[in-house]
């Protein structure tokens, strides 16, 4: 019983690292890596979003599990359509501070981290409904589910880190030119908008969204 729980543990760890580096994810934080002028900051973007993803993914799907609810499918794909929108409102903004229409950027910088939070925030909640659909088929009790999404969360967290550091080396390490570095930000912003309107384009139309919606 015990290593059974240990082996869906151990799972659930690789599991969240890999779900760490989906598109998604790794898209919204490139934009907020980029501004990062220390190493150190990047790494600490990847930790703080997957704090913000994990709290999110806990507590919504600990309250599904205990009330025995799922999310309905036009919740569900609202969520992910809200991830869309701020891959959309992620990349404009990084284009816009880095043509310099945006003042106070130190400040922004500042506030990156509880941004950073509230991104990784977002994305639990649209992972939320496959979170507790995973979760209920790898384990059986409510405290067995509780502890599998932390080790999940744990291996979010841990693949963020990692992978955010290394985006971070080229932002890094290009702020003596700034003409590259400013280049690479672009980059990062100009990704973010154009895969936003792909993934709510996806939702919406391809996936029958807003068909739903209007039903």
């Amino acid at each position: 019983m015990i290593m059974s729980l240990f082996s869906a543990l151990m799972v659930g760890f690789i599991l969240g690292i890999k779900h760490s580096i989906e598109p998604d994810h790794i898209i919204a934080v490139s934009t907020m890596v980029g501004k990062s002028k220390k190493l150190w900051r990047s790494t600490l973007t990847g930790v703080f979003w997957g704090i913000g993803h994990t709290a999110t993914l806990f507590v919504v799907g600990m309250v599904l599990v205990l009330l025995k609810g799922d999310l309905s499918e036009k919740w569900a794909m609202s969520l992910e359509f809200l991830v869309g929108i701020m891959l959309v409102y992620l990349g404009v903004k990084s284009l816009i501070l880095k043509k310099g229409l945006v003042s106070k950027s130190t400040n922004e910088a500042k506030g990156s981290l509880w941004k950073v939070t509230i991104i990784g925030f977002i994305h639990g909640l649209a992972g939320s409904a496959a979170m507790v659909i995973l979760t209920l088929s790898t384990v059986s009790s409510v405290w067995e589910c509780a502890l599998y999404i932390l080790v999940f969360g744990i291996g979010t967290i841990a693949g963020m880190l990692v992978f955010t550091t290394i985006l971070g080396i080229p932002f890094v390490y290009s702020n003596r030119n700034k003409t590259w570095n400013t280049s690479l930000a672009r980059i990062a912003g100009t990704v973010s908008f154009l895969f936003g309107l792909y993934y709510m384009y996806n939702l919406g139309v391809t996936e029958g969204l807003f068909e739903v919606w209007l039903g």
